[in-house]
């Protein structure tokens, strides 16, 4: 992320130096190794990418990993059939290698927004993959990965959403249950009470929260900002992963 906005600040216009935090020209030569020097704006961009509930990975030429946000770091574990070796983006699978190296080449040399889907049951992931053009250049060399969902409603957003609506902590349990697809039914055999103390519960919820039935709630959490939780653990920049069956796939 910093070598791309080292770029945009070198190609930005002089009179668009505040914005980016560059002196102008009437402030005299500072040298390349000064204007690539971490901006403020740098280590902000970085974090709000890291308050984004969403893994997101910014690729250049296809295989360079430029930056990838926290979310998508802690999700590349050993099992993700996405791999990052060193700075270079893999793909774990041998099957997956022509689907990401096809969607990497439509981002990169094409300008085309793809959708793919790669791994195999539990860890089956869809991505979506999105040209990035630089500064000044009509034609991208560079691509965002983000990472799909792997759970209609986060947890911290169904919290954040309940202590909003204050909802007790039964009745969050109960929300967070409805929005993980669980029926009222088997709410209350794992919760050990009626049904009727369930269904009174979900009334409760819908009454606070203007929900006129258990869909129209669940649709209302679905849509919530994604919320990253402030207690992360410490992660390092970029994973580096080296699972034996991990194989390049880069845009070259």
């Amino acid at each position: 992320m910093l070598e791309l906005i080292c770029f945009a600040e070198e190609a930005a216009p002089a009179n668009d130096a505040a914005a980016i935090g560059r002196p102008s020209a009437n402030d005299g030569y500072r040298g390349p190794e000064r204007r690539c020097r971490p901006s403020p704006l740098t280590g902000l961009l970085a974090a709000m990418l890291d308050e984004i509930d969403y893994g997101m990975l910014l690729v250049a030429d296809g295989l360079h990993l430029l930056h990838a946000n926290h979310v998508a770091r802690a999700e590349l574990d050993a099992e993700h059939p996405l791999q990052v070796l060193g700075h270079e983006l893999r793909a774990r699978q041998p099957h997956d290698v022509a689907p990401l190296h096809g969607a990497l080449t439509d981002a990169c040399r094409r300008r085309l927004r793809r959708l793919v889907t790669l791994g195999d049951g539990s860890q089956r992931v869809c991505l979506a993959v999105v040209p990035i053009p630089a500064p000044g250049d009509a034609t991208p060399t560079s691509a965002l990965v983000m990472l799909g969902k792997r759970q209609v409603c986060q947890q911290l957003s169904v919290e954040a959403f309940a202590r909003s609506h204050a909802l007790t902590p039964m009745e969050t349990l109960v929300l967070k249950a409805l929005c993980s697809g669980t029926r009222p039914g088997e709410i209350a055999l794992q919760h050990s009470v009626a049904l009727s103390t369930v269904r009174s519960q979900v009334g409760s919820i819908r009454n606070k929260t203007g929900a006129e039935n258990i869909g129209a709630l669940v649709r209302m959490v679905a849509l919530l900002p994604p919320m990253v939780g402030a207690l992360r653990r410490s992660l390092p920049a970029v994973a580096d992963h080296r699972p034996a069956r991990a194989v390049a796939a880069g845009c070259g």
